[in-house]
């Protein structure tokens, strides 16, 4: 009988919480071990579909910097880093948007669909969903350089989504975005979701990592893969998302865990 009752606790501890979130945007960026491991892609598309159900509007960033260059590496084009960030020419932007918006984008609609859900893909090259411009990168000399057709969203184009939204579909979008001359721009997926989040005013963003963000905010240390995450939530946050949540995507159902439990599973960052 107490696994009944556990059960039951269960369910109630989530309700108020989707009764707080329903009829909201909640912005996840999507990567890391939870993109690449069967069992948790499974668990991610569940998450996904559950939360739609109980009438949130989940809205998914996603990256896929290792497939990128995995399929360089493939076609005989060394990638080449300067401080880790992607050199991107015509012919590397070529391949990236291949590889986010021809292979990674419709495997996660694919994933979403044959599980029960409803999702359409999106790049910000659909109806101008992320307006782009060239970003320079700065050295930690302070200097900066040019690498080429990497971009920052210099607008994001809410109207495609709210009418997903309104239809009952579930957008996924691939962080390419585009120029005023038409040019194609590789675009930081973490920065993505925080401008998305910010552009619908989302409830919540949450960025699935593979590392335990907790334990690295109390070594005082945020730095790598992490600043582009807390940039990220920041610029959600100013820009009228309630919440930025960074947690560790290498946990099954992780999503869950953290929107519908009280303690939820990772670091909360508030303005």
């Amino acid at each position: 009988m107490d696994n009944e009752v556990k059960r039951v606790e269960i369910l109630m501890e989530a309700l108020p919480y989707i009764r707080e979130f329903r009829g909201k945007s909640v912005v996840i960026k999507y990567g890391g071990a939870a993109m690449d491991q069967a069992d948790l892609k499974e668990s991610f598309a569940l998450d996904v579909i559950l939360l739609h159900l109980v009438g949130i509007n989940p809205v998914i960033v996603h990256g896929g910097g290792p497939q990128i260059g995995a399929l360089m590496k493939r076609l005989g084009k060394e990638p080449s880093f300067v401080g880790g960030m992607r050199v991107t020419d015509e012919e590397t932007v070529e391949i990236v948007e291949m590889v986010l918006v021809g292979k990674i984008n419709k495997e996660i609609v694919g994933l979403i669909n044959l599980h029960g859900g409803k999702a359409v893909g999106l790049s910000g090259k659909d109806g101008q969903l992320l307006l782009a411009r060239r970003r320079l990168h700065r050295l930690p000399g302070g200097e900066m350089v040019d690498i080429g057709l990497v971009g920052e969203v210099e607008r994001v184009s809410a109207e495609p989504i709210r009418l997903l939204e309104e239809r009952g579909y579930i957008p996924v979008i691939a962080p390419v975005g585009v120029g005023g001359g038409g040019e194609t721009y590789n675009i930081n997926a973490d920065l993505v979701a925080g401008e998305v989040a910010a552009a619908l005013g989302a409830e919540k963003l949450i960025h699935l990592t593979d590392v335990d963000a907790e334990r690295l905010v109390k070594a005082g240390v945020i730095d790598g893969g992490m600043l582009p995450k807390v940039e990220s939530s920041l610029r959600a946050l100013e820009g009228g998302t309630a919440k930025a949540h960074i947690i560790d995507g290498r946990l099954p159902h992780a999503i869950l865990l953290e929107l519908f439990t009280r303690e939820g599973i990772g670091t909360e960052i508030v303005l």
